[in-house]
C-alpha cells in the first residue's frame, strides 16, 4: 500500500512545527547533562540526546533556522528532501537525503550546529518523512527561526534561496 503524507501524521499524531511541516517527538532521554558540564551556548540543563519523525508535504518547506547543536537527519519514507545551510563563509552546502545513492542521495546528512539551513522535498516528491536526531537533546530555547531582512543583510549573494525559503 502507498503511504500518504496524512497516513504518517495520523499514524504518529504529528503536529504543525514552527518551521513548516509536522513532527513528533519519538524519544527523549531521561538522562540529563548538567548546565554546568555543557559550553555556555546552552541556557540550561539538557537530556543526553532527543530524536522526532519530521514531515514535509510536496507544498512545503523547512524555513531557515538553526539550533545550537549538530542535527542528524535519516531518510525514512517518501521521496527525496534537500537539505541546503549556510557555511560561516557564507557558502550554500547542498545535500540530498533520500534512499537511492545512484542519484546521490544520502541515508543521513549531519547538519553542524548554528548553521542556518533549510530543507524541501525535491520536485516530483509528494512528501519525505525524516528522523532527526539531536545531542545534547533538542529543546525550543536552542532553536531560532531565522527573519529574512537579517540573512538578507548577512548573505545578500542568496537573495533567492533566502526569499523562497525563510517565512518571516
Amino acid at each position: 500500500m502507498h503511504k500518504t503524507p496524512e497516513f504518517w501524521v495520523k499514524r504518529y499524531t504529528m503536529k504543525p512545527h514552527p518551521e513548516g511541516g509536522y513532527y513528533k517527538e519519538i524519544y527523549r532521554s531521561e538522562d540529563k547533562i548538567n548546565s554546568i558540564g555543557l559550553p555556555s551556548k546552552y541556557c540550561g540543563d539538557r537530556n543526553f540526546s532527543t530524536s522526532i519523525y519530521f514531515l514535509l508535504e510536496s507544498n512545503d518547506y523547512s524555513s531557515f533556522h538553526k539550533i545550537e547543536s549538530d542535527e542528524i537527519w535519516v531518510f525514512l519514507a517518501g521521496g527525496p528532501l534537500i537539505l541546503k545551510y549556510i557555511d560561516f563563509q557564507g557558502n550554500v552546502i547542498t545535500y540530498k537525503l533520500g534512499n537511492n545513492p545512484e542519484n546521490d542521495e544520502e541515508f543521513q546528512v549531519v547538519i553542524p550546529a548554528n548553521h542556518w539551513f533549510c530543507a524541501y522535498p525535491e520536485n516530483h516528491s509528494n512528501y519525505t518523512l525524516s528522523g532527526c536526531f539531536v545531542a545534547p537533546g533538542f529543546d525550543f530555547a536552542d532553536f531560532e527561526l531565522a527573519k529574512k531582512s537579517d540573512l538578507l543583510e548577512k548573505y545578500p549573494q542568496h537573495l533567492e534561496l533566502i526569499q523562497k525559503y525563510t517565512r518571516y
